[in-house]
């Protein structure tokens, strides 16, 4: 091998170990890049993975506030219909009390309702003259002296109970007004009888 030939071997095993040092340093660099890339994407999963279950639970534990609130509302709408029901079937059982028993708590509710004693009394077309006359008597022994009520001529669409009349002023006592105003006092413990046990 001549001078040229050796200097162009060395300078070629020069070029080569830089090129091999080169590569050796870029595919370190590379190894490096993507361990690194490599670690950023899966923290990066995981923090994604992460955000997706609590969403996931926020959504649910959302979901379950509103199924307990839709619930709640049910549960109220059934126990406020059982309540209906409840002094609608008072009412009935008024309506259909025995004759004497009808007519005594007419009486009653007459003589307490008078203010003068003098009034007339108001009736339903079918309970004026089942009902009227003799609930009107009773209701003037129960007065007394006092008692001078009178069984008006005129009757109203009324379902049960009375309307007294003394002059221009009226006072309602039909059943379902007087059922009406007792709700409004008796809700809360008809509810707490009726619900006590749920």
């Amino acid at each position: 091998m001549n001078g040229i030939e050796k200097i162009t071997s060395r300078i070629n095993a020069d070029v080569q170990r830089e090129i091999d040092e080169i590569n050796a340093q870029a595919s370190a660099e590379a190894a490096e890049i993507t361990a690194q890339y490599a670690q950023r994407a899966k923290r990066e999963s995981e923090e994604i993975l992460e955000r997706g279950r609590k969403a996931a639970a926020e959504r649910e534990e959302r979901l379950a506030s509103v199924a307990e609130l839709e619930a709640r509302k049910l549960i109220l709408a059934a126990k406020q219909q059982v309540l209906e029901e409840t002094f609608s079937q008072a009412l009935e059982d008024l309506l259909s009390l025995p004759e004497k028993e009808y007519t005594d708590l007419l009486a009653k509710l007459i003589a307490q309702a008078s203010r003068t004693g003098s009034e007339q009394i108001i009736f339903s077309q079918k309970d004026r003259p089942r009902f009227g006359k003799a609930a009107v008597t009773r209701a003037n022994e129960v007065l007394g002296d006092k008692g001078h009520l009178t069984l008006s001529a005129e009757s109203r669409a009324i379902q049960g109970g009375f309307i007294l009349s003394d002059g221009e002023v009226e006072v309602n006592c039909t059943f379902d007004t007087l059922v009406r105003l007792q709700r409004r006092e008796l809700d809360g413990p008809v509810a707490k009888v009726l619900f006590e046990a749920v």
